[in-house]
């Protein structure tokens, strides 16, 4: 199973960071042949972490609470909120297989749900035209990632998470422009970030 782990930093956390930062690698070199996505969303100056975001193939919900709060930033006290996600990867791939630009930034994009019990009917109604609007040739050399957010039981849906790769911030906002989950209000509110590539560099 696949799930999204977003957890964002408290305020001036920076040393407290560095201070955990080979802890935290370490950790992570536990789950290295499970990832499909990882690293810091920043500021704009593109070099001060803001927050941490994973999403790891797991076996269950007990063993996503284990990498979410046993990681040593979470323990040590750095983050600010943790949110857990089931996922379901939309383009079957890790972000490793992305066939882009790394001089490009890159960008992380969290669409949260409203609340309703036909939410997710409306998101089911809308899949497809919704598919057919990431189709499209310019839209996909854009994508490195993208799929839908669940609770943790999978079958209510309650977000869409995008990792996108974009020549400036607005050309990858823009991308969203006449989405149909945005277009018909599907979004309680959305998230977007300046974002790179994780993992020991």
């Amino acid at each position: 199973m696949e799930y999204l782990f977003y957890c964002r930093n408290k305020p001036n956390v920076d040393d407290l960071r560095m201070e955990h930062r080979e802890e935290h690698w370490s950790f992570m070199d536990g789950y290295d042949d499970r990832f499909i996505a990882r690293g810091p969303t920043l500021m704009p100056d593109r070099e001060t972490a803001t927050g941490s975001m994973h999403v790891v193939d797991l076996q269950s919900d007990e063993e996503a609470k284990v990498f979410a709060y046993d990681e040593p930033f979470a323990k040590a006290g750095v983050f600010d909120e943790i949110i857990i996600r089931r996922w379901t990867n939309a383009l079957k791939r890790t972000m490793w297989k992305f066939d882009g630009d790394d001089s490009n930034p890159r960008f992380l994009f969290l669409g949260h749900g409203r609340e309703g019990d036909d939410v997710t009917d409306q998101r089911n109604a809308l899949l497809e035209v919704h598919r057919a609007f990431l189709a499209s040739p310019e839209k996909m050399k854009m994508q490195i990632l993208r799929g839908p957010l669940w609770d943790m039981s999978g079958d209510i849906w309650v977000g869409s998470f995008f990792l996108l790769e974009a020549p400036t911030r607005d050309a990858a906002k823009a991308f969203f422009e006449g989405e149909p989950y945005t277009v018909n209000g599907l979004y309680a509110h959305t998230e977007f970030h300046d974002w790179r590539f994780g993992g020991r560099h």
